[in-house]
C-alpha cells in the first residue's frame, strides 16, 4: 500500500509505503509489485524526492541540485526538529562533482565517493559544482540512537574487491563504504558495485537475510537498456523490469540479485539488525525456481 503525499508549504515529495509480507507480495500483479517495491523519478531537477518505507523505517531518496542549493526537508511525518534529529544518512554520488555542506563543513563529494553524516547534523545543504554537469546524489536514511562521526570516503579508499568471472557473466568489483570496517553508523551499511563489459549478473550466487532489509538503486546503465531485478521468496521468485537511476525495495525475507541486458553499476544498502557485511544466507542458483 502506497500513500503518496506532499508537504505543499515547503514543496517536499515523499511517498509513505508500507511493510509487505510474502503471502501478500504472492498475490501481487505486475502493476502492483511495481507500485510497492519500485522507485522511479529519484533525480528530477532542482528537487529532492523521498521515499519512507516502513521495512526497518529506511528512507529513500535522491536529489539534482542543477542550478541552485537544495536543503535536506523536514517532512511533518517524521515529527522531529529536523531531518536527522534521530537519524543517520548515507550519500553516494553517481553524477558530476557536487557540495555537501553539514552543519558549517562542506564535503567535497566526486562520482562514486560516499558521505556519511550522523545523528544531531541538523543542517544539511546540497549543490552541485557545475550546472552543465549536476552531481546525482542518492540518500539512504536509516534511524539511528548514536551519533558517529560526519565523514567522506573517496572512491579510491573504499577497499575495492574484485569478484565473479567473465565466464559467469559476473565480474565486477564491490566498494564497501558504511560497515564494520569503513565508516561507523549504528545500523545502516552502503557501499556499491560496479560491473565489467560483459557482464550483466549482480550478488552471484543470490542471498537473503531477514535480519536486514535492503535497497538496490541501478545507475550507469544506458538508457535504452533494461535490469530485470528479481525478489520474492527463493522458491517462488518474481522480477521487476527497472531502468536507469531507478531503486527497488527489497524486505528481509526477499531475495535480491539481478541481470542486465547491458553491464551497469548499482548501490546496495541495509538497515536492520546488524552491520555485518558478510551475513547473508545462501541461495543457491539450482535452488531457485
Amino acid at each position: 500500500m502506497v500513500d503518496g503525499w506532499r508537504d505543499k508549504s515547503k514543496n517536499i515529495i515523499m511517498e509513505i509505503r508500507f511493510a509487505i509480507s510474502p503471502a501478500e507480495e504472492k498475490q501481487l500483479g505486475t502493476e502492483q509489485l511495481r507500485e510497492n517495491f519500485l522507485v522511479q523519478q529519484l533525480m528530477l531537477d532542482d528537487e529532492i524526492r523521498l521515499v519512507y518505507t516502513h521495512h526497518d523505517r529506511v528512507i529513500i531518496g535522491g536529489v539534482k541540485p542543477v542550478s541552485k542549493t537544495i536543503s535536506l526537508p523536514n517532512h511533518p511525518e517524521l515529527r522531529a526538529d529536523y531531518f536527522l534529529e534521530r537519524r543517520e544518512i548515507g550519500i553516494i554520488n553517481v553524477g558530476g562533482a557536487g557540495i555537501i555542506k553539514a552543519d558549517g563543513k562542506e564535503f567535497a563529494i566526486d562520482k562514486m565517493d560516499c558521505v556519511y553524516l550522523g545523528k544531531g547534523t541538523a543542517d544539511v545543504k546540497f549543490k552541485s559544482k557545475s550546472k552543465n554537469e549536476p552531481a546525482l546524489l542518492y540518500l539512504l536514511s536509516s534511524p539511528a540512537h548514536h551519533k558517529y562521526p560526519n565523514r567522506l570516503l573517496k572512491k579510491e579508499k573504499a577497499a575495492p574487491v574484485q569478484l565473479g568471472t567473465a565466464e559467469t557473466a559476473n565480474k565486477r568489483t564491490v566498494y564497501k563504504y558504511i560497515h564494520l570496517d569503513g565508516i561507523k553508523s549504528c545500523q545502516l551499511v552502503m557501499g556499491l558495485t560496479v560491473l565489467e563489459s560483459g557482464s550483466v549478473w549482480n550478488s552471484i550466487p543470490p542471498h537473503t537475510h531477514t535480519r536486514r532489509m535492503e535497497v538496490y538503486f541501478y545507475f550507469d546503465l544506458p538508457q535504452d537498456q533494461r535490469i530485470f531485478h528479481f525478489m520474492g521468496e527463493t522458491n517462488e521468485t518474481r522480477h521487476i523490469v527497472m531502468a536507469n537511476n531507478e531503486a527497488v525495495i527489497s524486505p528481509p525475507w526477499s531475495t535480491h540479485f539481478g541481470c542486465g541486458t547491458s553491464n551497469y553499476g548499482f548501490i546496495w544498502g541495509m538497515a536492520g539488525e546488524n552491520l555485518v557485511y558478510t551475513d547473508m544466507d545462501p541461495a543457491p542458483v539450482p535452488t531457485l525456481k
